[in-house]
């Protein structure tokens, strides 16, 4: 990313431990849970899995999709979002 913001894993981890956070966003999440935890529409979650930009982080279940945490975090922060998945 621009801004040069890296997430250590131990900080992603560390951030779910604990607290309401843990309960609220466990480590497989819907795209409701995705959506709500980086604060954006699930549109726009559901535009960036069709285009590809997701691929690293996330899982189709049946008719379900499903976000792994750690990975969509580390994705969004530390290597941001690329066509060159």
């Amino acid at each position: 990313m621009a801004n040069g913001l890296k997430l250590s894993e131990h900080e992603i981890k560390s951030a779910f431990t604990a607290g309401p956070w843990a309960e609220q966003f466990p480590p497989v999440l819907t795209i409701d849970q995705a959506a709500e935890l980086l604060q954006i529409p699930k549109s726009t979650l559901y535009d960036w899995r069709s285009r590809g930009l997701l691929n690293s982080c996330s899982r189709r279940a049946g008719k379900r999709v499903r976000f792994f945490r750690d990975r969509l975090i580390q994705q969004i922060f530390n290597e941001g979002l690329n066509s060159n998945d």
